[in-house]
């Protein structure tokens, strides 16, 4: 018997058709994935069976959970399904997460609302930390003072603390690292199997559904376009939609050879720290080593990856580079036609964030003239302009445009276009496709690869997703505690990894089948 029973679910908002007869179920104890690219309906999928659906939305079909008519219910009886049938985590958790509530009251909250007693929801809370891999935790955190695993499991907790029977999961892991996917995705896959709890799970990364969903449901434009058993639909791909997502997801960059002997960037020794709480008052501050004796090189056309974990300093590393950041000892020089931020810019993971929305793309692009002593003014700042917005696929004429107005693919080409408008030498890549989809991801590593291919550029290429690392570099550092444990070139590090650290994000990393005839049912992705 099915728990969620969604049968030619149907949803309009205005003139607009957002869900288009969509059949879909999830059973006790079973995984389901709903996958797509932004736009499809996945998400709105989700808030349907919630009963999170936007104000004025009109529906149609029919939506059940444990034979009850989801769309029949009453505003009332539906929080009273929230938390305790049905729980919901969603994709950020920081932006999910109360910043001002510890973390203990806000799994509590669950309980406390579902009429629990005060000291039996914070019991509850405790329990569901626990079981979400965080007995060490005590519950006066704050979200701030956990890491993105952490802050995830948090998440998880508050969905889980009442033991609902339906889970729904939108994107958990999309901006984790590999080694703490593995560990959210198995703690979810365990909920679902020990409790006997239907998870229905929502993400564009193919290979995660390879290695967990029992099912899988592939939607395009509203609609479920594939459906089946994992299995079966990783080796028919019956749908043209369906093999285009396969085929992004492997998709690597035509990278042509640079002579890369001459070096553009040297760091040598480089070592930060920073304070940490003092253990007791008028005790010495301990400090914690972010960055220890960190030394390479970058030569000219170079493409050079950086991995690592959450903590493990690439972040610092970054800012160091851009000079946002002081260090305690060591140097980075550039070489001496090279002259400081006019010869490198950043690409941020975000790319709405990293923008002002109030300022049209025109002003947008010129902000990395600022503070130059030869920066175009006039007829000559328009043609940079529209020369930078040609050289990402885009017309001139976006320059009039906001930052609103385009997608997320056009966005992540708009900040590249600003990196690009001052003819830098180095780009610093800051995990900078981990938010696209995949056949968007595709387009942006072919526009990267383009770039270095026309102009030469050289790039340091930040992420945790090792696929795109390999299909995007040369040569890969390994960060690891603030050090590099490894530094090879790119094929050689990912077909024989020497460090036991680099060994094991190669393993926890989930994979694509090499073949669709041997691709396999859920249940064997790295832990």
């Amino acid at each position: 018997m099915s728990l969620l029973e969604i049968d030619r679910l149907s949803v309009r908002i205005g003139e607009t058709e957002i869900l288009r007869e969509v059949s879909l179920s999830v059973a006790p104890g079973e995984i389901v994935a709903l996958t797509g690219e932004s736009g499809s309906g996945k998400s709105m999928t989700a808030l349907a069976a919630m009963g999170l659906l936007p104000r004025g939305a009109e529906t149609s079909g029919a939506l059940g959970l444990g034979g009850e008519d989801l769309l029949s219910l009453s505003e009332r009886r539906l929080c009273g399904l929230r938390g305790k049938a049905m729980g919901m985590i969603f994709q950020e958790p920081m932006t999910a997460l109360n910043p001002v509530q510890t973390i203990g009251a806000q799994v509590a909250e669950t309980a406390r609302i579902h009429a629990a007693t005060p000291g039996k929801a914070e019991d509850l809370a405790r329990r569901a930390l626990d079981r979400a891999g965080l007995e060490a935790i005590p519950m006066d955190r704050y979200p701030h003072e956990l890491s993105g695993g952490q802050r995830q499991r948090v998440v998880i907790a508050i969905a889980t603390v009442l033991a609902p029977r339906l889970l729904i999961a939108d994107e958990p892991t999309t901006a984790l690292d590999v080694t703490t996917q593995a560990r959210i995705l198995s703690l979810l896959e365990r909920l679902a199997r020990e409790d006997g709890m239907g998870l229905l799970l929502i993400t564009h990364d193919l290979a995660v559904v390879h290695g967990l969903a029992d099912r899988i449901a592939v939607m395009n434009k509203g609609e479920v376009v594939e459906t089946g058993p994992t299995k079966t639909v990783f080796a028919e791909r019956r749908h043209p939609y369906t093999r285009a997502l396969f085929e992004a997801s492997a998709h690597r960059a035509d990278l042509v050879p640079q002579d890369a002997q001459m070096p553009l960037l040297t760091v040598k020794g480089l070592t930060r720290t920073y304070p940490l709480p003092r253990p007791r008052p008028f005790a010495p501050r301990p400090r914690m080593t972010a960055l220890k004796d960190v030394s390479f090189t970058l030569g000219r056309g170079e493409r050079l990856g950086l991995v690592g974990e959450s903590g493990s300093g690439k972040s610092t590393l970054t800012r160091a580079l851009l000079g946002l950041d002081p260090v305690d000892s060591g140097t980075i020089a550039l070489a001496a036609d090279a002259p400081g931020a006019k010869r490198m810019q950043v690409v941020f993971q975000d790319p709405y964030g990293s923008f002002n929305p109030r300022h049209r793309v025109r002003r947008l692009l010129a902000e990395p003239f600022h503070g130059l002593p030869d920066a175009p003014t006039g007829a000559a700042l328009d043609a940079r302009i529209a020369r930078a917005l040609n050289d990402v696929g885009l017309e001139p004429s976006a320059a009039d445009r906001h930052i609103h107005a385009f997608s997320g693919g056009q966005r992540q080409r708009i900040a590249i276009a600003r990196a690009l408008i001052t003819d830098p030498e180095i780009i610093l890549f800051d995990e900078a496709t981990s938010a696209l989809d995949v056949r968007v991801r595709a387009q942006i590593l072919d526009l990267i690869a383009d770039l270095s291919r026309r102009y030469g550029l050289s790039y340091i290429f930040i992420s945790h997703d090792l696929s795109v690392v390999r299909g995007i570099t040369d040569r890969v550092l390994v960060l690891k505690d603030g050090e590099i444990v490894e530094d090879a070139a790119t094929e050689t590090l990912f077909d024989n990894p020497r460090h036991p650290y680099t060994i094991a994000l190669m393993e926890a990393a989930p994979r694509l089948p090499d073949h669709p005839d041997s691709a396999e049912g859920g249940g064997d992705h790295a832990a």
